[in-house]
């Protein structure tokens, strides 16, 4: 584990429930951080044997055989090519990379060295996302028209210095990335890619405070992000990502068939892992009714917030591909997919033009 820290961070909050939930998959065996001091702090904490200042000696160490990087991409540099040209499995946080180009060239390098690779984009293991997946496939809604999607997140005045780089639009960590990355990423499993789209970003806050020092900083990564566009179906679609503000109100996905309308809502403003709710309205008029979740959706890890279990499926899949090699998604193929679209999305922002 790249990433490994002894007290906070997604690693120690997410990725370390999930493995732990997998013992007879996996053994947590060696930890990288910033310092050999907080490395050891982080083996105590992970239940690793070896602890390293230095990720490219954690994967040099032949007891290593998946490395999962579990940092920001700006600490991220050389290290999944590293982890690649030293013959490990890799698990790569969102976002894989700046930009598609940079993400296929990951996927073209895994798979020449004959390494499974996998991507945190867990959020299409949702059991509330793969329930509403099926039943579109199955025909509840009949043919689909149209769909749309829309996300506000509530956002603070004031922010500590680690989380600088989100308002820094170099960086590939702003809410276009995560934000609209992670959410784009769920909505496509469902509903499927665009074909074409135009797009609009804007950024209405402009300067934040950070905590430590109270001075300000200029925000140049856009808090306000508009897509329209056509599916692989032919129906219309549209995305809107609304960050700012004292409340945020989450998901919402609406999906419109000749037979029906399904409606998914989260309960929360959570970008990862929240609880939705699905209300299904009939052709006939009458009024909508809620769906409960079937049984056969709910994850294998039971009694735990949604992205451990997300985050499992994952692993569990990984684990699987890795001793038969089987494909499985969320990979880096799928962040190449969801990368591309990201990079239309900029491109029709910039230019004004449309993108197929």
């Amino acid at each position: 584990m790249v990433g490994a820290h002894a007290e906070r961070g997604w690693g120690r909050a997410i990725h370390l429930p999930a493995l732990s939930a997998s013992p007879d998959d996996y053994e947590i065996t060696a930890v990288a951080g910033t310092s050999q001091e907080s490395a050891r702090a982080a083996a105590g904490v992970w239940g690793a044997r070896h602890a390293f200042d230095d990720a490219r000696a954690l994967m040099a160490h032949p007891e290593v055989d998946l490395v999962t990087m579990a940092v920001q991409l700006p600490q991220r540099d050389g290290l999944v090519d590293a982890a690649i040209a030293a013959g490990k499995h890799v698990y790569s946080e969102w976002p894989l990379a700046l930009d598609a180009e940079t993400a296929e060239r990951f996927r073209t390098s895994a798979e020449k060295a004959g390494v499974q690779h996998a991507v945190g984009l867990q959020s299409r293991h949702h059991p509330a996302i793969r329930h509403v997946r099926d039943l579109i496939a199955d025909g509840l809604v009949g043919e689909v028209l149209s769909t749309s999607l829309s996300y506000s997140l509530a956002a603070a005045e004031v922010w500590s210095q680690r989380y600088a780089a989100l308002f820094d639009h170099t960086k590939g960590v702003n809410h276009l990335a995560v934000v609209a990355g992670h959410s784009l990423d769920m909505y496509r499993s469902v509903v499927g890619d665009f074909t074409e789209l135009s797009a609009t970003l804007t950024t209405r806050i402009r300067r934040v405070t950070m905590q430590e020092t109270g001075s300000e900083i200029e925000v140049t990564s856009p808090d306000q992000i508009v897509v329209a566009g056509l599916l692989e179906s032919g129906a219309a679609s549209s995305a809107h990502f609304m960050t700012g503000g004292p409340r945020g109100d989450g998901f919402r996905i609406e999906v419109h068939g000749r037979a029906g309308r399904l409606v998914l809502r989260s309960t929360d403003d959570s970008l990862v892992g929240p609880d939705f709710v699905l209300t299904h309205a009939r052709a006939n008029g009458g009024p909508a009714e809620e769906l409960p979740l079937p049984a056969r959706y709910l994850p294998e890890l039971a009694g735990v917030p949604s992205p451990v279990s997300n985050v499992h499926q994952v692993y569990a899949d990984l684990a699987r591909a890795i001793r038969t090699g089987e494909p499985f998604q969320p990979n880096f193929g799928t962040a190449v997919g969801t990368h591309r679209l990201l990079d239309a999305i900029k491109r029709s922002a910039k230019t004004g033009e449309r993108q197929r």
